[in-house]
């Protein structure tokens, strides 16, 4: 009975971070050094993402008639999951800053913002900028205008001022 509980408790633990997740990121995770698993999670945590290695049984159980049942396909194998909370890009961006250096990660599908991504479309999420990132270009390419229609604003009030100056002397 006991067993069964356990279970139980860590599919509903699943459950939980699924519904506070803005994504959902499976990896396979085989050959990983323990330096290299330390330094992903160290990263993970700076980023407020959250990345532990469950069954699979119990991911599809916990998955299980959610918007993360695509996931199930490919729950084979070695899968570590990544549950981003704050910015949808965190989880796929640090796997692939770490695969890309160590060639050990392999991205399986995630769930971004309820929308299901296979392998090559996860790994182009990944390519995505931080969302403070996209802001700030966002912000920036407002200001750009805004300023250049100030300063012709600018330079036409000098030139009225200057002509009433010479219309006065």
């Amino acid at each position: 009975m006991a067993k069964i509980e356990k279970k139980q408790e860590i599919v509903n633990e699943i459950k939980e971070k699924l519904s506070k997740s803005a994504s959902v990121v499976l990896v396979d995770y085989r050959g990983l050094t323990v330096e290299q698993d330390t330094e992903l999670r160290r990263k993970f945590r700076e980023a407020g993402v959250d990345y532990k290695v469950y069954k699979n049984t119990m991911m599809n159980f916990a998955i299980q008639d959610t918007e993360f049942e695509p996931l199930k396909d490919y729950l084979e194998g070695p899968s570590a999951v990544a549950f981003s909370y704050d910015d949808p890009t965190n989880g796929p961006r640090i796997i692939d800053e770490v695969a890309s250096k160590y060639n050990a990660l392999e991205f399986k599908a995630g769930i971004v913002e309820g929308r299901f991504y296979d392998t090559a479309g996860i790994a182009k999420v990944a390519k995505i900028p931080p969302k403070d990132q996209l802001l700030s270009k966002l912000l920036g390419s407002f200001n750009s205008p805004i300023a250049s229609f100030a300063r012709v604003i600018k330079a036409i009030a000098d030139k009225k001022a200057e002509g009433a100056e010479a219309v006065t002397e």
